[in-house]
């Protein structure tokens, strides 16, 4: 009788070692992604979390544009560690937490150099343009972030 189906011999181990991964790799993304949003939410006036619950739209746009940013920097950082998992972990988690600094250090400066009330924006009841520039400026600061790491 032959065998329609054969798996390789420790493959269930791997397929293990990989759920595995995939959960401690989530579980630090998440982590970096709430601190960077209670990073951005302690730096501006308001609180965040009601104005993206409200649907605000500018408080979303810049909120999702942060989570995108700190989901790049995670996933480069993965990326960057080849496959060994501790070094993976702790350079996603010491890089993202560089990029929240960066990026709080980054809104605070666009703000600055623009003019714009972050605060006021983020609490403004019709979307804004200048809620675009702020989420370029996070998004783009994800780039820088996540290309250095490379």
């Amino acid at each position: 009788m032959t065998t329609l189906l054969a798996l390789a011999p420790g493959f269930f181990s791997t397929v293990g070692r990989g759920i595995g991964a995939i959960l401690l790799y989530a579980l630090v993304g998440l982590l970096l992604m709430l601190l960077g949003f209670y990073a951005i939410d302690l730096t501006t006036p308001g609180k965040l979390n009601r104005m993206v619950r409200d649907g605000l739209p500018n408080s979303v746009v810049v909120t999702a544009a942060g989570m995108v940013s700190m989901a790049f920097i995670v996933v480069v950082a993965i990326y960057g560690a080849s496959g060994m998992l501790a070094e993976g972990l702790l350079a996603a988690l010491i890089f993202g937490l560089v990029g929240i600094v960066a990026q709080v250090v980054a809104v605070r400066l666009l703000e600055w150099v623009t003019g714009i009330d972050i605060g006021a924006l983020l609490a403004a009841p019709d979307l804004r343009p200048q809620a675009f520039v702020v989420a370029a400026a996070h998004l783009a600061l994800g780039l820088v972030v996540g290309v250095a790491i490379l």
